[in-house]
């Protein structure tokens, strides 16, 4: 079991008294964060490449937090790691170069559970190229899809399939390896967006086998920057967009401009509050195994609060939970829960929620195909309750209860 007063005191804006259960929208930052960014500026601040030693020192920084994101994801090699803005910006960014691989007819496949970073690029590209577009669709019942409606839709002229690990408005957790294993016997290459699943459990992009995977470090306790894993003999060959004095090798040809450095180097402190955990659970050998043993306690300690979110939300009377609500099942979804309530407006339950410092999320959190396959979009979408492992269940209740009153 986690040390919760512990974990707790490790997140400064907890002491303010709110309950943070927006953290699918972005979650507090750990003192690791803090500590690394603000060393950063007052120590190493300076542009990168050049001749004296704040620079220098500044350039080890990125390269320390880009082997840490590499261990994070196990990619092969640190060179498989591009930092940029966000993910919806690294992804409009590749989606660009990856058009200049594709002719008219060429397929891409989405699916319409994902976020609108992972749908939006494909269409605009299929649209620049000629490409059709083809769609799986999900059970409105528990707001999955399976492997035989992706398999439908992958024919020999898929190049691109596009697929979310966890969704960010219902909290499904896809079956992303198998469906990178039937697209790759097609011949197509594939995008997993993981922003959502990230902070809820370990990431091995070479079990999965991905070709690429974005995630953002605010979604996992660090600060608002993105991160782009890819097969380093794709982003070697792929035509990237940047300016001429630009390195014309994988990662740093993707990442244009002067970086945020000061982020880069937060993101190196919130994977360094993961291996802190990951001490505490006794994971000591290496740096990988440190960082799974944290975020599979995490993942053990969050089933915990989605069922009690589950089960307590489910005994409201005109309330409705949208997703997996099978507490059988709860190894199929990460602790995001959103839900519509009967003579409610959704922004209208979020704001009344605020009044007892509880945050929570409404709309459609661009995730606009799930809301619109819901039929909820014109409706304000849902409310949306996210919880992270520095919640507790008396949190949960508080919700629970306040939503209660409303009724």
């Amino acid at each position: 079991m986690l040390d919760l007063n512990l974990i707790r005191s490790q997140f400064p804006a907890l002491s303010s008294g709110a309950i943070f259960l927006d953290n699918p929208g972005g979650t507090q930052v750990a003192q690791h964060t803090l500590t690394r960014m603000t060393n950063y500026l007052v120590h190493t601040n300076a542009n990168h490449e050049g001749a004296f030693k704040t620079s220098r020192e500044s350039d080890a920084v990125v390269d320390a937090a880009r082997a840490a994101v590499a261990d994070f994801l196990n990619a092969a090699r640190p060179q498989e790691i591009v930092f940029g803005q966000n993910m919806t910006s690294l992804t409009l960014h590749l989606s660009r170069s990856l058009a200049r691989t594709l002719k008219a007819g060429d397929e891409i496949v989405v699916t319409r559970l994902d976020h609108d970073a992972n749908i939006a690029p494909w269409l605009l590209i299929a649209e620049d190229r000629g490409c059709p577009v083809r769609w799986v669709e999900f059970d409105p019942e528990d707001c999955t899809w399976s492997i035989e409606a992706l398999r439908r839709q992958i024919t020999d002229q898929t190049k691109l399939v596009a697929i979310g690990y966890a969704s960010n408005a219902v909290g499904t957790i896809n079956p992303v390896a198998d469906a990178v294993q039937i697209a790759h016997e097609a011949g197509a290459l594939v995008y997993v967006d993981a922003v959502q699943y990230a902070p809820h459990g370990p990431i091995d992009v070479q079990s999965l086998d991905c070709d690429f995977l974005s995630c953002s470090a605010y979604k996992f306790f660090g600060p608002h920057t993105g991160i782009l894993y890819g097969k380093y003999h794709l982003l070697d060959g792929l035509k990237a967009y940047k300016v001429r004095p630009a390195h014309n090798e994988p990662p740093h040809k993707f990442e244009t401009g002067t970086q945020s450095f000061e982020s880069i180097a937060g993101v190196h402190g919130a994977l360094e509050y993961f291996e802190w955990l990951g001490e505490q659970a006794g994971g000591d050998s290496t740096r990988r195994q440190r960082l799974v043993a944290a975020l599979s306690m995490l993942k053990d300690y969050e089933k915990i609060l989605s069922r009690a979110l589950i089960e307590g939300l489910s005994s409201i009377k005109g309330l409705h939970i949208w997703g997996i609500t099978d507490l059988a099942q709860l190894d199929r979804r990460v602790p995001t829960v959103s839900f519509t309530l009967d003579g409610w407006h959704p922004r209208d339950v979020a704001a009344a929620l605020d009044k007892h410092n509880l945050y929570v999320w409404d709309g459609n959190y661009y995730a606009l195909a799930v809301t619109e396959r819901l039929g909820l979009e014109d409706k304000g979408g849902m409310v949306r309750v996210g919880a992270a492992h520095y919640n507790t269940l008396a949190e949960v209740n508080k919700l629970v209860e306040a939503v209660r009153a409303l009724v």
